[in-house]
């Protein structure tokens, strides 16, 4: 393991303490962050301490709620909420069926559906720099996007072409919060997703060879993601586009 001082072992030891197993929720804790996104004209943004949940959402969590809020059912949901492949993968509203398997991430939720989720859960979707300050750890750094063997990680997903049955949640190590799957399963809505781009901006041109004249290499993963979320609608149902949830504050209620 990377040594990381006496500062960073007692980060990670008041993490450990903070974030249990049987906490659905771990605690992010907050200072200034140097986002990929700049807010106005500054790259270095605050964003306070907060609880985001330990994996994206499953099929069987949702199924949950769908059962306890039929309005959410695939077939019930209005098209201005959801888009016509809502749950598509599901065998029927309340089946997920074999191509859904309960411990697998749910896909093919509207920005609506996942806002309403969250809401049930007493909770709400991550704010983009919330999600990208969490995305950023390793299993032992804070920050891990300089580091040329972690980014590759990332970047390798996204190369990977999207195809066939998604794995399971929380099956490869979690990252220095006790957060999962931040990479390398599903893209993830968030609160803000249709605010990251400026007005009329070409997603293509955003995360292209443009943008790296303007941003640091270490973003590139960061970039796309940002092109991605900024070229949905809330009514969008992606194939790959999952969802967890988050919470204001350093504790759990």
């Amino acid at each position: 393991m990377q040594r990381l001082g006496l500062l960073g072992f007692a980060l990670l030891l008041c993490v450990s303490v903070a974030n249990t197993d049987d906490n659905p929720f771990m605690r992010v804790p907050g200072g200034t962050f140097r986002s990929a996104l700049p807010l106005g004209k500054q790259y270095d943004v605050q964003v306070r301490s907060f609880l985001l949940e330990r994996h994206p959402v499953t099929n069987g969590e949702f199924l949950a709620f769908v059962t306890d809020h039929p309005e959410w059912r695939r077939g019930a949901v209005p098209e201005v909420m959801a888009g016509v492949d809502y749950l598509g993968a599901w065998a029927a509203p309340l089946d997920p069926g074999p191509n859904a398997a309960a411990d697998r991430p749910v896909t093919q939720v509207s920005w609506f559906a996942a806002e309403a989720y969250c809401e049930a859960q007493h909770a709400r979707l991550p704010d983009w720099y919330e999600w990208e300050l969490a995305a950023a750890a390793s299993a032992g750094e804070r920050d891990a996007r300089s580091h040329a063997a972690w980014r590759q990680q990332v970047l390798d997903w996204y190369a990977r072409p999207a195809g066939g049955a998604l794995p399971p949640v929380a099956r490869r190590p979690a990252n220095l919060y006790g957060l999962y799957d931040m990479h390398g399963l599903v893209w993830e809505w968030v609160h803000d997703f249709n605010s990251l781009l400026p007005a009329g901006a070409d997603p293509q041109k955003f995360c292209g060879s443009g943008a790296l004249d303007i941003q640091q290499k270490d973003d590139y993963a960061v970039l796309m993601r940002i092109a991605m979320l900024g070229s949905l609608h809330a009514t969008d149902t992606g194939r790959i586009v999952g969802f967890r949830c988050a919470r204001d504050g350093g504790a759990s209620p």
